[in-house]
């Protein structure tokens, strides 16, 4: 499958007269960045992380956020060096062939379609600690209420996403500034200082070892940064965007990440912390803010509620892209007045609603496979959008590289680098019990749609479709 070379003419014309709006701000596209990457498994998913490694936590989180932070370096690098571009997973079509853009799309649209179900299912949840009545019934609600948020206009869903976003931020905000104040000893009690680091059978009482197995269990919750580029075709500066959220921003959320594990492992006794329930909650309670507890349930739904928004957002825009390459059905790409590609939000909720009534009927079959099969998704598309960095900058001159105005750090070095990294998390997956069946499922989910696409899409795309339906796929 070749690449770049195929960029030549014309678009389809079934692929959309009208493009989507400029509607976001630069405010609605740094929340909605925040809003991809802070969610549910910060401020509770952390707790595996730190009951398994221990405090040496702290290093798997910052080794995750600086192959992260990279990765977007990279992808930052593409999105400005072809404009023309709006899905993310189509950089990996255009220098890597059409066969990688289909299967990164559609594993992306999985990815974000069981994010959707699993995050409506968790906020039901949580909500039916206030409201009795059946899960199933308030996560269709939650499904409902912000289907009809995302089908109203995309800056519409941009405010709601600013909001959640920031009420997130002000959350791990004001616990760093509480927690950091006791360790201080600023509070007036007893403090531990740093001596809980050690106190517990050393910073990494399982050896440096887990520390770096713990980077395959922490960085799925550090994913979704890449939405900045999704996001960014809809604002009215998006090459500015992109270039300032994919690195600037990306830096701002590891140090949430890194900062907050930090002052959770030494406020408390790790030993103490239990899979499952907040870290957050158990250093607040040990810090003495009453009501930790129910603060944090709200922090965690307002969590659930951005994710679940943002994960609508993004499975209608990835089908609009697939279907400009015919794809996905080409209906998918028309528009309402208000410039919302209405049927393929309605396509993402639907499969949605079916995955979440599949996490009822069947949750220790069919909803387990759905998730198990996504599980590793993000870091086979990292590992794409890496290659795909790596064959752009080949493709042009050593004088075009030199005028880009955002590129990747020390490449290639850096870049391969990265693509090693991921791989080598994605090898060790493979030998931790919890991971293991996640990385085989979703293996099993990748060779299935290479497998689709050798059947049905192989050798159907024009040599001179590929400039302008790129464009088309998500054309601002």
């Amino acid at each position: 499958m070749s690449g770049s070379s195929e960029i030549t003419a014309e678009a389809d014309s079934e692929s959309g007269a009208h493009g989507l709006e400029r509607a976001l701000a630069s405010r609605h596209v740094a929340m909605i960045s925040i809003g991809g990457i802070i969610g549910a498994g910060l401020f509770v998913g952390s707790s595996a992380a730190i009951a398994t490694v221990g405090p040496g936590a702290v290093i798997s989180y910052l080794i995750s956020g600086v192959l992260v932070l990279l990765s977007m370096r990279m992808l930052g690098e593409l999105a400005i060096g072809n404009p023309e571009i709006r899905m993310f997973t189509d950089y990996a079509r255009k220098y890597l062939g059409h066969g990688s853009g289909f299967v990164g799309g559609w594993l992306y649209w999985y990815f974000w379609m069981i994010v959707v179900a699993v995050e409506a299912l968790a906020g039901a949840i949580i909500l039916q600690q206030f409201i009795h009545l059946p899960v199933w019934t308030i996560g269709l609600g939650l499904l409902a209420m912000l289907t009809t948020v995302n089908l109203a206009s995309a800056r519409f869903y941009g405010e709601f996403e600013f909001w959640f976003s920031s009420i997130k931020v002000a959350a791990i905000l004001a616990f760093i500034v509480i927690t950091g104040a006791y360790l201080l000893g600023l509070m007036g009690t007893p403090s531990p200082g740093f001596a809980n680091l050690t106190a517990f059978g050393g910073f990494a009482p399982h050896g440096a070892v887990s520390m770096l197995a713990g980077v395959a269990t922490v960085i799925f919750s550090m994913t979704g940064a890449e939405i900045t580029t999704v996001a960014a075709a809809e604002s009215k500066e998006p090459a500015r965007a992109v270039a300032s959220l994919t690195t600037t921003l990306t830096v701002r959320v590891i140090l949430f990440y890194v900062v907050s594990i930090f002052l959770i492992v030494c406020a408390v006794n790790w030993k103490t912390v239990v899979p499952g329930t907040s870290p957050f909650v158990t250093a607040l309670a040990q810090v003495g803010i009453p009501s930790a507890k129910l603060i944090m349930n709200f922090v965690v739904l307002t969590a659930v509620l951005s994710c679940l928004n943002s994960g609508l957002y993004v499975t209608s825009r990835v089908l609009f892209a697939l279907a400009a390459f015919k794809d996905a059905p080409t209906a998918l790409v028309q528009l309402t007045r208000r410039k919302v590609p209405a049927w393929a939000i309605l396509t993402g909720s639907a499969f949605g609603y079916g995955a979440m009534i599949a996490s009822i009927v069947s949750p220790a079959a069919v909803f387990s496979f759905l998730v198990n099969a996504s599980g590793a998704a993000m870091l086979f598309l990292y590992m794409l959008i890496g290659v795909a960095q790596i064959q752009y900058r080949r493709s042009i001159s050593a004088e075009e590289a030199d005028r880009l105005p955002f590129k990747m750090w020390l490449f290639p070095a850096l870049s391969y680098a990265v693509v090693a990294g991921i791989a080598g998390i994605l090898a060790t997956m493979a030998f931790i019990p919890g991971l293991k069946s996640q990385l085989f499922t979703t293996i099993i989910a990748v060779l299935f749609l290479i497998g689709v696409y050798a059947l049905f899409r192989r050798g159907r795309y024009g040599e001179a479709q590929l400039a302008g339906q790129l464009e088309r796929s998500g054309q601002t």
